[in-house]
């Protein structure tokens, strides 16, 4: 089932940054118990993110639409702050981040 929830929330997307919030690192921490409990825990990329009060609502809706789920708590949080090197590499290689593949310079 945990599978099954990162699914869906791969199809969440912070609508200022075009990667989905998994690749972005903004889940900490996802659990689920034997009856179907989810436990989520996630930040924002910053406080004031103008997405704050509709973000965590469709991962809330996104994890409860996962055949089996039955019930999900979502906690918020802003410790530690989230910061680029939680991204995945896919997520660093879409947004064209330098530091993803060393890049080897030839003299000629």
């Amino acid at each position: 089932m945990r599978e099954q929830i990162i699914a869906a929330l791969k199809t969440v997307y912070d609508p200022e940054v075009p990667v989905n919030i998994w690749e972005l690192g903004l889940i900490y921490g996802l659990e689920v118990d034997e009856a179907g409990h989810a436990r989520i825990r996630m930040t924002l990329t910053a406080p004031n993110c103008p997405v704050a009060g509709s973000l965590p609502a469709e991962v809330d809706r996104k994890a409860r639409g996962v055949p089996g789920v039955t019930d999900v708590t979502l906690e918020v949080v802003f410790d530690p702050p989230w910061d680029k090197s939680r991204m995945s590499p896919a997520a660093k290689l879409a947004l064209g981040l330098d530091d993803v593949i060393p890049i080897r310079r030839l003299n000629r």
